[in-house]
């Protein structure tokens, strides 16, 4: 390699290092973002939450007993009307009266109540199916709140992955760099060709180019990360470097909790519920309806041509009606037919969502126990690598193995690394999923 190239390597090599030396992955100055302050950042700004939770207030404004039908309405009218006539009158005399431009006035205003004393239950059951849908958008809101806790758990766990991927490559390239050092110097003394420093030239550069692409990488889940919490892309932070697992979950205790708290358990359920309500409307309209009204007027009439001039009246007025149903073509039938079969395709959906929640739960939980036993040999396998790879630098310094030796060294450490760190990330999603499935992740 000419001296130009080898200092165009050092500039490359010496602004990745300085990045990634002290702190891989981390930005000098910018604030550490712990997990509970993006979580709290997250349920304040998320968008998604912003419009559930506005989506589940409208729902709970929606249970009163006027917008069910219950309560009675009342209404205040005012009309007046105006007009100028010209009006020709012949008397019984046979005398003829001429009133040219007569302006004729009159005015009514009152109150009237209107109340549905009686409409076959459909306004109570209106109203249960009100308060059902405002719990459905209670369950709705808590869903949407845990999906955003746990995609924030998760993509805050997948930066520190990332980030332990970045140390072990920073920590490869440095024994490429010491290789490549080893390789010149052999090669000045004449222990080697030249073939040997372009190999580690080549493993040098091609670690150089897999950490510039973490790094990209890890810039990209930056933000993401910030979307999901809803604030400036571009905001820089910094995470911690640490991935705990809960080891004691039970299998038994999810299966049980996801039956009473899931979700999609919860929202089939009310989903039924809501369905068996609609039948009871559907079926109201075979009873009578009842309707009283009631009202207090006054009138005013100015009529120049007419033999009362002015005429005033106020009073009460009442009524009752009944309406019922005696046939409509066969609709009801059709109605209730249809309402049946609501019915049981919620009842369906019910069974069918217990199964697939089981069977999520299931497959999640053989993956979170196979990353759990993945970390433990991973653990021991990172330890083993490393070691075997102080060895054979021990051994290509003193130049008794081939640089192919020494590579194959490097990537068993790095795939180690690798293995371990994704399996505690395997394991932490599987383990942050399964208790969003419960509803038990913990926010706090």
């Amino acid at each position: 390699m000419s001296l130009r190239n080898l200092f165009c390597l050092a500039i490359v090599c010496f602004t990745v290092f300085t990045s990634v030396k002290a702190q891989p992955g981390k930005v000098p100055g910018a604030p550490t973002l712990t997990l509970k302050d993006a979580m709290e950042i997250a349920l304040q700004n998320n968008y998604n939450i912003r419009l559930s939770r506005n989506t589940s207030k409208i729902a709970s404004n929606n249970v009163t007993l006027g917008n069910a039908g219950i309560l009675p309405t009342v209404s205040g009218t005012y009309t007046i009307a105006n007009s100028i006539l010209n009006t020709t009158q012949t008397r019984s005399d046979n005398t003829v009266n001429r009133i040219i431009g007569a302006n004729n006035t009159g005015n009514n205003y009152g109150a009237t109540l209107n109340w549905t004393v009686f409409d076959g239950f459909n306004m109570f059951a209106t109203y249960d199916a009100l308060k059902q849908r405002d719990k459905l958008g209670q369950v709705r809101l808590r869903d949407t709140v845990q999906q955003t806790v746990a995609a924030v758990l998760n993509g805050y766990y997948d930066l520190i992955n990332q980030q332990k991927q970045i140390e072990a490559l920073q920590s490869v390239i440095a024994i490429s760099r010491t290789q490549l050092r080893y390789a010149n110097d052999r090669f000045q003394v004449g222990r080697v060709a030249r073939l040997d420093v372009y190999n580690a030239e080549v493993a040098l550069n091609t670690d150089t180019s897999t950490l510039i692409s973490q790094l990209q990488n890890f810039k990209a889940s930056k933000i993401e990360l910030n979307r999901i919490i809803s604030r400036d892309p571009a905001t820089e932070f910094n995470v911690s470097d640490t991935i705990i697992v809960d080891e004691k979950l039970v299998l038994a205790d999810i299966i049980n909790q996801a039956q009473t708290q899931n979700p999609a358990v919860l929202s089939a359920a009310i989903s039924q519920r809501i369905s068996e309500i609609n039948l009871k409307q559907v079926r109201s309209t075979r009873y009578p309806q009842l309707t009283v009204n009631t009202g207090y007027n006054w009138n005013t009439s100015r009529n120049p041509a007419g033999f009362a001039r002015v005429q005033n009246s106020n009073g009460l007025n009442y009524g009752l009606a009944a309406t019922i149903n005696i046939f409509d073509g066969f609709n009801q039938w059709r109605r209730e037919r249809n309402a049946k079969l609501q019915i049981e395709n919620s009842k369906i959906n019910v069974a069918r969502t217990h199964v697939e929640v089981e069977a999520q739960i299931n497959t999640l939980y053989s993956s979170y126990l196979s990353g759990l036993d993945l970390i433990k040999l991973g653990q021991l396998n990172v330890e083993l690598a490393r070691k075997s790879l102080d060895i054979s630098l021990a051994k290509y310094r003193l130049g008794t193995i081939t640089p192919l030796e020494i590579r194959e060294a490097q990537r068993n450490y790095l795939n180690a690394q690798s293995i371990f760190f994704n399996a505690q990330y395997q394991s932490k999603v599987a383990e942050t999923t399964l208790k969003q499935i419960t509803g038990n992740i913990n926010i706090q």
